[in-house]
């Protein structure tokens, strides 16, 4: 198969997203990413692959073969028996799988995306892996029924930590608030600065003056946040 320039793009986000992925899930999972370009060296990207002993270049495993012939056959709808299921390896280890394939220009399978959970892991390798972050603190995280209501409680949240801080002048409490909200990315929000404005009881020119002036006359600043 051919790939074009977009089709390796692609793949390309994908070999980025799977480092995260692995990151998040731990060292028990193995995630291997195949490209259709060349069965024979068809993994591209993999991590923790000294669970099967592969590294980039290996090529494609009889199951992903198997999906392949299946989607050519029966198209894409007939693969969802792969999405989750049990297997074995040569050596006999328990496996909890995924195999995944990856569209690329014109709805075509351009890759395969295979996800194992090594079930022989030690306990304690998985346990550590849904409690180890990088952050010592836990973040808070909000969960927004729009992006309207995102707004409304970065301003609220913003309120509460600038207006009652008696080190912030009342005179620098607006910008204070511009800052934190632009600080949070609130403004790559499309029409935030009328939301924000009205919430603040300020004109949409004042907070454009405070925006200027906390990126130092940042041009692309509006444009990022669809004013």
């Amino acid at each position: 198969m051919k790939l074009s320039k977009t089709d390796r793009q692609i793949l390309h986000s994908y070999a980025s997203m799977i480092e995260g992925l692995s990151a998040y899930l731990g060292s028990a999972y193995e995630i291997s990413l195949h490209s259709l370009e060349d069965y024979n060296h068809s993994v591209v990207k993999i991590m923790n692959g000294y669970h099967s002993g592969r590294s980039a270049g290996a090529p494609l495993t009889d199951l992903a073969l198997n999906m392949l012939k299946r989607i050519q056959d029966q198209g894409l709808s007939s693969t969802e028996e792969f999405t989750a299921y049990n297997a074995i390896n040569p050596v006999g280890e328990y496996l909890k799988s995924s195999t995944i394939p990856v569209l690329g220009e014109n709805n075509r399978v351009i890759g395969i995306l295979c996800i194992n959970l090594y079930l022989d892991s030690p306990l304690s390798e998985i346990l550590e892996s849904l409690t180890e972050t990088r952050r010592e603190a836990p973040e808070q995280e909000y969960f927004a029924s729009d992006m309207s209501d995102a707004i409304a409680k970065a301003v609220s949240d913003a309120r509460a930590q600038v207006l009652f801080n008696s080190s912030i002048a009342a005179v620098n409490k607006n910008k204070e608030l511009i800052r934190i909200l632009h600080e949070k990315g609130i403004f790559n929000i499309k029409n935030s600065v009328s939301q924000v404005a009205d919430a603040l009881n300020l004109s949409k020119n004042t907070v454009y003056l405070h925006l200027r002036s906390i990126t130092q006359g940042n041009s692309g600043a509006e444009e990022s946040e669809g004013l």
